[in-house]
């Protein structure tokens, strides 16, 4: 009983089927050999099964058991398009995808029959409105970066890093041109400047990373003939450090030589099939002076471009000491691009996606109030990115300190991304992060570019309706005092309430703060170091 009806019943029922369909062919014919064949095949995998020592389920349960590995397999699409709820985010919810495809299609992203959130849970939050509603008549939202000629006046949204070899070909094109189209920029990340972001001709930030790629010697150093080649281009409007990143803060990364195509090898001056290592750290400095300095000399090479910093926030003496080099070297950032630790990447290890770094929010509120300390928040610009995928998202990352919003993911779904996450295989069944040309050549670079343009101007409108019902003209009036937040079913508190404050130069003058990070490590850092003094 145990083997026919057991564990072994696969192996028993497609061995006597293999002997049923063999007579029968001997009797009636070749299409019953046909048969026999296949079941002797079935069978022949379960005998492999059963010797084989590595899977213990497929050596108790021969054939059976691989129906383990197949729903095993697709578990998550089933999860997906089955059993997720429309607010489960994982990482976004239906919801938020449903929202971003129908703004990318010009269809009415609109919720019928009232919200389903639940407004009563803690930490729901929300934008005050005013009795006295504004009118604004111009959605194009500009903040100015740097100062002089090469001053850029950048959106209030901006495609996030998304480096050319992660994402496809026709992918950057498409997100080049709907830059250009719709009047935003679209950053590089670490795989520097491709010829298909030039072919998409939109506004571009530049970023330079650990590896300098586009600009580096052949040893891996900095070089600054080819950077000043690059940054004099008219597309390039500002220059981007990369210290860290959010969804694998201080990890390096690395491309194997199998995917380094030599079209990837020129936009990354490096040699074509070969492993290109992003190391940990930059060669270039070592301490908060040397950094400014670093950005002094590309704003120098760059005619005047403006030059700041990418980083996830991590031990605050670190972050604290970068600010306190501006004062005491007189070399200023332009901006710093603050990324959360709920960031995406194509591949990150577990422990580093979901338990290193700050969150975005509290990151932005400690970066905010650095500057405002130091005196240096009218000059140095603020830039927000991590999991932000609506207007409302922008509104309450503004209004606790960002000036401007960059967004990667939910711009791959305006370009048809699904959220499969098998972004690291090269196997992305929409062509969006894959180098296989015969995956990305679904993707209509005219029909993405529309896409992305119609996802920016469209939520760039949802941002100006929300400004209106605030009684705002401009996201810069926003402030911590517009967003109320529920800690409890009893205390509701508006979020200046919650963080901490800081007055204008207190750190300069001496004075006490709120923010214990702030006081606790002012006094103990300097440009000669990101460590604190004992």
């Amino acid at each position: 009983m145990e083997l026919v009806w057991g564990r072994y019943s696969a192996l028993f029922y497609t061995g006597a089927a293999t002997a049923f369909f063999i007579g029968m062919g001997i009797l009636f014919g070749s299409l019953w050999f046909i048969l026999a064949t296949a079941s002797f095949f079935l069978f022949l995998t379960g005998l492999v099964d059963y010797s084989q020592k590595k899977r213990a389920v497929l050596g108790n349960f021969p054939l059976i058991g691989r129906f383990r590995f197949i729903f095993e397999a697709i578990r998550p699409e089933l999860r997906q398009y089955f059993w997720e709820a429309d607010s489960d985010e994982l990482p976004y919810s239906r919801n938020q995808r449903s929202m971003v495809y129908q703004r990318s299609k010009k269809i009415l992203a609109a919720r019928p029959f009232g919200s389903d959130e639940n407004q009563y849970l803690e930490d729901f939050n929300w934008l005050n409105h005013s009795i006295c509603p504004s009118k604004i008549e111009d959605d194009n939202f500009r903040i100015r970066i740097g100062e002089g000629k090469n001053a850029y006046d950048i959106s209030v949204l901006n495609i996030s890093g998304t480096s050319f070899g992660s994402i496809s070909p026709k992918a950057i094109q498409s997100f080049s041109a709907g830059a250009k189209k719709g009047g935003f920029a679209h950053n590089t990340g670490e795989g520097s400047l491709s010829k298909y972001h030039e072919r998409g001709g939109g506004d571009t930030i530049w970023q330079i990373s650990t590896g300098y790629f586009g600009c580096r010697t052949q040893d891996g150093k900095f070089d600054e003939i080819q950077f000043a080649e690059k940054a004099k281009l008219k597309q390039v409007k500002m220059i981007e450090i990369k210290l860290s990143q959010g969804a694998k803060p201080g990890h390096g990364g690395m491309l194997l030589g199998a995917k380094v195509s030599p079209e990837i090898a020129e936009a990354r001056n490096v040699p074509a099939y070969q492993d290109v290592i992003s190391p940990h750290k930059h060669s270039e400095f070592s301490t908060p002076g040397e950094l400014l300095r670093f950005v002094k000399k590309l704003r120098d090479l760059s005619g005047g471009k403006p030059v700041g910093i990418k980083l996830c926030i991590g031990h605050p003496w670190e972050f604290i000491a970068i600010i306190k080099a501006m004062v005491q070297v007189d070399i200023y950032l332009d901006f710093i691009t603050v990324d959360g630790s709920e960031g995406g990447t194509g591949a990150a290890p577990v422990e580093f996606t979901d338990h290193l770094g700050s969150p975005l929010r509290d990151a932005i509120v400690f970066v905010d109030n650095a500057l405002i300390g130091a005196g240096l928040r009218d000059r140095v610009k603020i830039a927000a990115s991590g999991k932000i995928v609506s207007a409302y998202d922008i509104v309450r990352v503004c209004a606790i300190g960002a000036d401007w919003c960059n967004m990667a993911r939910p711009f791959m779904f305006s370009i048809g991304c699904i959220q499969a996450r098998d972004c690291a295989s090269g196997h992305c069944p929409t062509g969006v992060a894959t180098m296989d040309p015969k995956r990305y050549r679904v993707i209509d670079v005219k029909d993405r570019t529309e896409r992305v343009y119609n996802f920016h101007k469209n939520t760039r409108f949802a941002l100006k309706e929300l400004l209106e019902a605030a009684g705002l003209a401009h996201p810069s009036e926003l402030n911590r005092r517009h967003i109320v937040r529920r800690l409890s079913a009893s205390q509701i508190k508006l979020a200046d309430q919650i963080y901490p404050k800081v007055e204008n130069g207190a750190l300069i003058r001496g004075e006490s703060v709120e923010d214990a990070r702030l006081s606790v490590y002012w006094d103990r850092v300097d440009q000669s170091s990101f460590q604190p003094v004992c």
